[in-house]
Order: structure tokens, then C-alpha cells, then sequence
């Protein structure tokens, strides 16, 4: 089961990265799956930056054909129009994930931990 809360300015609280974020102007909302949860493929009219804050998930990006794996600290950013599909990891995942306007994000990126 999912579930979802818009944690405004306290998004993060107590996380490296929701502090990370904030320090981008971001404000970001915490989500989170449980285990082998699943997304089919979609695709958003804004761009979103999505951060694993605990456990882990699969992004398929069918389009690209490339997976993207990611555990705690990891970032994609993703923008507007991209598809993509998700799986849970065995752990569950909660995700902390901003929303942009569209046109803000270059091109689908990730960043490993520690790196952004």
C-alpha cells in the first residue's frame, strides 16, 4: 500500500537530504511503498526530482531502456514527459520527491549518495 503526505517545509526533517533539497529551493513531500509495490509506466506534465530516503526502488525508463537503482541518498531527477515505472525493493522505499515547473530539469539525471 502507498501512502503519501505533503510535509511542506518539514519535508526531511532530520535528513541530509531533505535539507539538501530545501537548500535548492525545493519543497519536497515524503511518500512510501512497501515491498515489490509496483508503478506502471507514466509520465507527468512537470518535472520531478525524486530522492530514496530509506530502503529502495527500480526506475525503468522503457523509452531509454535503461533501469536506474536507487537506495538511500540516491537522486534521479526527471523531467517533464519522461516515462518511467517503478518496483519497490524487498525493504520498501520511502522517497522524498519535488515537483517543478516543466522545462526546469535538462535531461534525466541521477546522482549517486554523497555526490549532490
Amino acid at each position: 500500500m502507498r501512502s503519501r503526505g505533503r510535509a511542506g517545509s518539514d519535508a526531511g526533517a532530520g535528513s541530509d537530504a531533505g535539507a539538501r533539497l530545501r537548500a535548492e529551493g525545493l519543497d519536497a513531500g515524503s511518500w512510501s511503498n512497501g515491498p515489490g509495490d509496483r508503478y506502471p509506466p507514466h509520465e507527468h506534465a512537470y518535472d520531478k526530482v525524486l530522492v530514496c530516503e530509506r530502503g529502495s526502488i527500480r526506475f525503468g525508463l522503457p523509452d531509454r531502456g535503461e533501469l536506474v537503482d536507487l537506495a538511500e541518498g540516491d537522486r534521479l531527477d526527471l523531467p517533464a514527459g519522461t516515462r518511467h515505472d517503478a518496483v519497490v525493493g524487498p525493504g520498501g522505499v520511502t522517497c522524498l520527491e519535488a515537483h517543478v515547473p516543466a522545462g526546469t530539469l535538462g535531461a534525466v539525471s541521477t546522482r549517486p549518495a554523497g555526490s549532490w
